[in-house]
């Protein structure tokens, strides 16, 4: 690892893997192993393994999403840590936490480790969103964005996959993939702490809490995505074990499934971010969330069979993968120098509703599992509306349109 920071200027002579967009996709791939495996297996690891019901799970992932509330903490960490580096180690913790997640397999075991796990990868997004927007010029991002995506989907593809053709044929142990999983995503965050040089923004990045009303459609949006967003988390593949029974490897093919899908149709949406605009792609995502939403519903009140959810399950995957248009969205009405420190606020808003609502809705789940996607369909609609107010061509002093007749004009070439 270098002493002397390098300008984002002055990577030209560097060799292409060690630019900072190699990085970028090094991390997108990586990140993934661990914790597409951690998802993949955590359902019927704590049902199988600790006896799980609902409440429990749902105190599980409010746990685990304490450290995206405490996101904010970024801020101080970046006065006496490079974001690169908070970074890279914060996916070094992600990777070191799964791997010895099935060495704790009671309640409170489960509970501290997730909640170790949980703070290297809500650091790691919270920073890697950062330096994405950073590293990454306006006119490319939608598309890079896209494709690190994709990279994304490709690394839990591969993880997926191996759990499909070997946990049965194999019979392996929660440990033995944990561990494996883990490790390797452990081994390239080392690897991409001492290969790299520290690359040097153009901005330099406040190193303080900012709170402006220009970004509140932006944090209001933030909020509704991480409300609506904990509901899939939690509770749309806890219903395919528990309502279908569902194995582990029928859970991962239906993973598998997901990212194979993302890996194709991600670099198609960051064109089309690029062609159409944040706000056609994002209101499509929340109205296809609110629609499947409303049929993860009907599952329950209408009794629709296990061929119905996979289909949604797989959908509803797909339309998160759209999100990126948020990020697009600010960097293009953001401060340069807000970029770091926003995203920390950002991360920390996104979280309010994690806190709370899976524990609670884990006992409106043992009621009324139908109620519980209900809510999320109304929070896709709200989110449909908020997006509505994204202008064609958002910039710094055009950032949310209050009536949607107000005329638009393209900013000047």
């Amino acid at each position: 690892m270098k002493n002397a920071p390098i300008s984002l200027s002055d990577v030209s002579h560097l060799p292409r893997w060690r630019r900072p967009e190699s990085l970028l996709f090094l991390m997108a791939f990586a990140m993934p192993v661990a914790f597409a495996t951690w998802n993949a297996l955590l359902n019927n690891f704590v049902i199988e393994v600790a006896g799980f019901t609902g409440v429990q799970i749902g105190w599980l992932h409010t746990v685990r999403e304490i450290p995206g509330f405490l996101a904010i903490g970024v801020i101080a960490l970046i006065m006496i840590v490079r974001e690169q580096v908070l970074g890279v180690v914060s996916l070094l913790l992600l990777g070191a936490a799964t791997a010895v997640t099935a060495w704790f397999p009671s309640l409170g075991g489960i509970l501290t480790i997730t909640m170790l796990s949980s703070i290297g990868f809500h650091y790691y997004e919270t920073v890697n969103q950062s330096l994405q927007l950073q590293w990454l010029p306006k006119d490319r991002a939608p598309i890079v964005l896209g494709r690190l995506l994709a990279a994304g989907s490709a690394a839990s593809l591969v993880a997926y996959g191996l759990l499909v053709l070997t946990w049965k044929a194999f019979d392996l142990s929660y440990n033995l993939v944990y561990l494996v999983s883990g490790g390797f995503t452990a081994l390239v965050a080392l690897f991409a702490l001492y290969a790299y040089p520290q690359f040097e923004a153009p901005n330099p990045q406040a190193k303080k809490l900012i709170l402006k009303r220009r970004y509140g459609l932006y944090y209001a949006l933030q909020f509704m995505a991480g409300a609506r967003r904990q509901i899939f988390v939690v509770f749309a593949a806890f219903m395919m074990v528990e309502k279908f029974g569902l194995e582990v490897e029928q859970i991962t093919a239906l993973f598998l499934i997901n990212y194979l899908a993302n890996m194709v149709i991600a670099p198609m949406m960051g064109k089309i971010v690029f062609i159409k605009g944040e706000r056609f792609v994002l209101m499509l995502e929340y109205i296809g969330l609110t629609l499947v939403f409303m049929a993860y519903g009907g599952i329950y009140w209408l009794g629709w069979g296990v061929l119905v959810a996979a289909a949604l399950y797989v959908i509803d995957h797909m339309l998160f993968g759209l999100a990126f248009a948020l990020k697009t969205y600010f960097q293009k009405i953001a401060d340069p120098q807000d970029i770091a420190p926003t995203a920390a606020v950002a991360f920390t808003i996104n979280h309010i509703a994690a806190v709370f609502l899976p524990a609670l809705l884990g006992y409106l789940w043992v009621v009324s599992p139908g109620a519980v996607f209900g809510l999320a369909a109304a929070l896709a609609m709200g989110s449909v509306g908020l997006s509505a107010l994204i202008p064609r061509h958002p910039e710094k002093g055009n950032e949310w349109r209050l009536l949607p007749r107000v005329p638009e004009v393209a900013p000047a070439e």
